[in-house]
């Protein structure tokens, strides 16, 4: 059996974080792959190292005195590896940094140290191969990450090799240069390792025990969700769930392998499995709740809307054309609503406005800010009747005002828009009716 095993920031944190990674990862010897983050923060008001780097790079390229930022960082590194009694040295490491931070070699290569050397630590800890993501993981010129390329060369790479650190978050570019994936990118990095050694499964370790129903932040101590398929994943993930990069799930879904979510400081919790499919039943009617604040409303009326061809598309290319995505577009006879994300609307509002006038005729144009958008998720919504009603009996109990409904026809997800100021409360609502109620 082969495991793929990738730990976030928090989990490497400090030296302690790093014993307990160590003992995870000797406890089961099919742990072969190791993909890690750069050391996040030790508690609430110390910083991420990531940042760090950013901050220096910043300085330095500009001109401007960065050695004490730099020192601070090496500092960071260096008490990691006293911690872990190593007998390791990342001082010509950290001069070629500098020199490149003076050169101006480009923020992607700045953040990429962080996880860079972590990497090179961890290998040494657990004597494991140390591979650099640079020479295995391709982006073409313009940023976009080269699959095909990456699986060929990095599951040649990897053949020979038993047990190797592979560093998360970034790769390069076909000319060298170094390119990251976004923030929380080290979670793809595991996805394509796993691709790659083709993986039996993919264990993705942080500092919670699992995917949780709902924000931590909005309903006190919320379930974790024991099996999760990849497709509620991504309707959570795209509606605010962060636990996992949402893009980390195409490397393993084409592949069939399952992602694990486990918790580093608890390392007996089962955590959730991410899964294509399941004839499990959820023990909940749904999966998960999430949801966004800060949306505007645009609300489009003409007479006769439905019989005019081509309406649809003449008002959804005044918002491409101003290079503003939308999210929802419920629409009624005469009426149709275009949900987008409010500061990238509120600059070109007028603009917008213009255009659909110009291309559309509309009779008028409304608009209805400070909204948020609440997605309620699940596979067993699809088998049990008066799901909807259930949710909007709540929410009227709860006093609060549905302003839009929006339902796939995969009857997986049901989106609910309502004002920002009754956010919270509507997903407290929908929270008690599904899970504790049923507790």
């Amino acid at each position: 059996m082969i495991k793929v095993v990738k730990f976030g920031g928090s989990s490497l944190a400090s030296a302690e974080q790093f014993k307990k990674v160590g003992d995870i990862i000797r406890a089961d010897e099919s742990r072969k792959y190791v993909v890690p983050s750069a050391p996040g923060k030790r508690h609430s008001n110390d910083t991420k190292v990531t940042d760090m780097l950013y901050a220096c790079y910043n300085a330095a390229s500009e001109g401007k005195k960065y050695k004490e930022l730099l020192d601070r960082i090496k500092d960071r590194y260096n008490e990691i590896i006293k911690g872990l009694g190593l007998n390791l040295s990342l001082e010509e490491e950290f001069k070629v940094i500098e020199k490149k931070f003076v050169e101006g070699a480009g923020s992607d290569y700045a953040a990429s140290r962080g996880e860079y050397l972590n990497g090179i630590i961890m290998a040494n800890y657990l004597g494991y191969e140390f591979i650099d993501s640079a020479e295995v993981i391709f982006f073409n010129e313009e940023g976009d990450f080269l699959a095909e390329k990456t699986n060929v060369i990095l599951s040649k790479r990897l053949k020979g090799i038993e047990r190797a650190v592979i560093p998360g978050f970034y790769g390069a570019k076909e000319s060298g240069e170094v390119k990251t994936f976004s923030r929380g990118g080290s979670d793809v990095t595991g996805s394509i390792v796993s691709k790659a050694v083709k993986a039996d499964l993919y264990e993705n370790w942080t500092d919670v025990s699992g995917f949780l129903v709902a924000d931590p932040r909005i309903i006190d101590d919320p379930k974790v969700i024991t099996t999760i398929t990849y497709k509620e994943l991504r309707e959570l993930s795209y509606m605010g769930a962060t636990v996992l990069h949402e893009d980390a799930i195409f490397p393993v879904r084409k592949e069939g392998i399952p992602i694990n979510i486990r918790n580093t400081n608890a390392p007996e919790d089962e955590g959730t499995m991410i899964v294509e499919s399941t004839c499990r039943q959820p023990k909940y009617t749904i999966t998960g709740i999430a949801g966004k604040k800060g949306f505007v409303a645009v609300n489009i009326e003409k007479d006769m809307m439905n019989s005019e061809i081509g309406f649809g598309r003449k008002v959804l290319g005044a918002f491409e054309k101003n290079d503003i995505s939308f999210e929802h577009v419920p629409s009624g006879i005469d009426t149709m609503t275009v949900f987008v994300h409010q500061p990238e609307f509120e600059g070109k509002e007028q603009a917008v406005l213009s255009e659909i006038h110009r291309v559309a005729s509309p009779d008028s144009i409304e608009l209805e800010s400070d909204l948020a958008l609440i997605a309620v998720v699940g596979r067993g919504m699809k088998s049990t009747r008066g799901t909807a009603g259930r949710i909007f009996a709540a929410l009227a109990h709860a006093n609060v005002n549905v302003k839009m409904i929006d339902q796939g026809s995969s009857e997986l997800n049901i989106i609910i828009g309502v004002s920002n100021n009754d956010f919270d409360s509507a997903i407290k609502a929908i929270y008690d009716i599904f899970v504790t109620v049923q507790l």
